[in-house]
């Protein structure tokens, strides 16, 4: 059961609202002693989350089938960096991570209960309250939470304004809807912020040398310009003029801090070939999350700030994430 992208929360009667975490989703299968953890995508998890497996294996109830999401607390919010750090091939570094920032899973629905009765066919009402009875009933849960929801509808915009660092946003179902195995059944809506960025440089596209993408920089105090993403989002029609134009600013280096990539274990078949270009020209971009001084995602070109000046484009004007510290304490602290 997925979500599709939406604007804005769903109005009316017969919606469930639940906080979207910020981390790895996650379906927990237990057979007896046999656990399995997967992500959304079916590839196996267990290898990298070691400690979830023996909570769940430890949990109490000899089989059952939970949907939730893998976090890692970090202070008051969430660490999708630490996340990511768990996806290397050398066990004895995953088993540290383990030991140093152990995961949780955060538990919002129930599929298989531990008497074997398959509820993927019956409303979102009636599986929460099983949820909700399940929850109680573990006798072993130091790993695991129990996400919280709402039904109205101003208290999920509330969560949504202080969406960022532990939300990813919020996510909207029907109280009446089945668990749709792999079907966009839910709605979510995500905070998006923006950003004035130098242009650093530009990648040309794969097959015409026409402009591909513009690579994205920001200054940090040192006044060093770091390469902190990209946006694609050119139309057709305004290709040419803008890579003629491209073209006149090309001059190393570019970036003069941490410069643009390779190809990474998400994007393999990236070129690693960019054109520097000398820091004039300031994008305003939209984005969704920051993750280690990096947009996570590729951003929307919004407009050109020529009344920007590049030197005014910083990390300190990137807005803070926000941190719901107690709907965060709430959902983890038991």
């Amino acid at each position: 059961m997925e979500a599709r992208s939406v604007d804005s929360l769903p109005e009316g009667p017969g919606w469930q609202f639940e906080p979207k975490w910020d981390g790895f989703r996650c379906l927990a299968f237990k057979a007896g002693g046999e656990v399995e953890l997967r992500a959304k995508s079916g590839k196996p998890l267990g290898r990298y989350f070691p400690e979830m497996v023996t909570q769940i294996r430890e949990s109490g109830p000899g089989s059952f089938v939970v949907d939730g999401e893998l976090v890692i607390p970090s202070g008051a919010t969430l660490s999708f960096d630490a996340l990511q750090l768990r996806l290397h091939p050398a066990e004895s570094r995953i088993r540290r991570l383990a030991a140093d920032t152990p995961s949780r899973l955060i538990l919002f629905d129930l599929l298989v209960t531990p008497d074997g009765t398959d509820l993927t066919g019956a409303p979102l009402n009636e599986r929460r309250t099983a949820l909700e009875r399940f929850w109680s009933s573990l006798d072993h849960r130091i790993l695991l939470r129990l996400s919280p929801y709402t039904r109205d509808r101003e208290e999920a915009e509330g969560w949504l304004a202080r969406a960022g660092g532990a939300l990813d946003g919020v996510v909207a179902k029907r109280l009446d809807g089945p668990y749709e195995m792999g079907e966009r059944a839910m709605l979510k809506v995500k905070r998006m912020r923006s950003a004035d960025c130098v242009v650093g440089g530009f990648r040309y596209e794969t097959k015409r040398k026409l402009v591909g993408s513009l690579l994205l920089g920001l200054h940090d105090a040192e006044g060093k310009l770091h390469h902190v993403g990209f946006t694609s989002g050119i139309a057709d029609a305004d290709k040419p003029a803008l890579t003629e134009r491209l073209e006149a600013l090309i001059e190393a280096p570019g970036f003069t801090g941490n410069a643009p990539g390779g190809p990474s274990r998400w994007s393999s078949e990236r070129s690693t070939d960019w054109q520097p270009l000398r820091p004039e020209l300031v994008a305003e971009v939209r984005y969704d999350h920051v993750t280690g001084q990096r947009f996570r995602h590729g951003t929307r070109f919004l407009r050109w700030r020529p009344d920007k000046a590049p030197a005014q484009c910083t990390f300190d004007q990137m807005e803070q994430e926000a941190r719901p510290g107690r709907l965060v304490a709430d959902a983890l602290g038991g």
